[in-house]
């Protein structure tokens, strides 16, 4: 079944690769460059809710590191790159991250459900937007049972994904904050609503990037949660 799984996303997101707009994504779009720097800002906060004063001691995962650009952004913020891990299921986006990061940051290219970590050796495992692409429910929870078992007693999960479906994309799947609890019922759970819902968030910003935060103040059009899942 996880192989199973395995194999439909790569094939998922090889269909899609040839389907989507290289400039969706492009950090040269305005709605893509606020919502980067919404979902960093409110990472920032939480840390600083969390009482952590320094980074570079801590150890992290990112589950699904793709080109490594969330890497390159906690290397900014104060993590050390020899404390900083990437499993990615696609080789060639293991290899770009590779290119792109410090030799010290560790990419691994696998299924992170088989990818041998030791038990309780992390502070912190990432992922962003990825079991919103995973549509099988056993592999959703076998996934998160093995990253829970990597965390160390009082780290945990930093969570970034969105909550609806996506009516336009039958290859992903909201997930919401009920789902989330589910895959982590012993965690202790803060989370926040983030990202003005992306169809808006390109509409708005073409008429003026200042729209975005205009927009944003309502809860209801933020489409996304940033989590933090502790675990005690």
């Amino acid at each position: 079944m996880a192989n199973q799984e395995a194999d439909d996303v790569r094939e998922r997101y090889a269909r899609r690769a040839n389907t989507v707009n290289p400039r969706r994504y492009s950090m040269l779009s305005a709605d893509v460059w606020q919502t980067v720097q919404e979902r960093q800002r409110a990472m920032l906060s939480l840390f600083v809710e969390l009482g952590i004063d320094d980074l570079s001691n801590l150890r992290l995962l990112e589950v699904g590191t793709g080109f490594g650009g969330n890497l390159l952004e906690l290397l900014r913020i104060g993590f050390s790159p020899e404390n900083l891990l990437g499993i990615e299921l696609l080789p060639e986006r293991a290899d770009m991250a590779r290119r792109m990061l410090p030799e010290a940051v560790q990419i691994t290219t696998g299924d992170a459900t088989t990818v041998p970590v030791r038990a309780e050796s992390l502070d912190f495992v990432y992922q962003s937007v990825v079991f919103s692409s995973l549509l099988d429910d056993a592999f959703q929870s076998r996934l998160a049972t093995v990253i829970w078992g990597w965390i160390k007693p009082g780290g945990g999960v930093l969570w970034y994904d969105f909550v609806y479906n996506n009516p336009a994309n039958p290859d992903v799947r909201g997930v919401p904050l009920s789902r989330v609890r589910e895959l982590f019922p012993r965690g202790v759970i803060d989370a926040r609503r983030v990202t003005l819902a992306p169809p808006i968030a390109r509409r708005v910003t073409r008429v003026h990037p200042s729209l975005y935060s205009l927009f944003n103040v309502l809860p209801i059009l933020r489409t996304h949660v940033l989590c933090w899942i502790q675990k005690q």
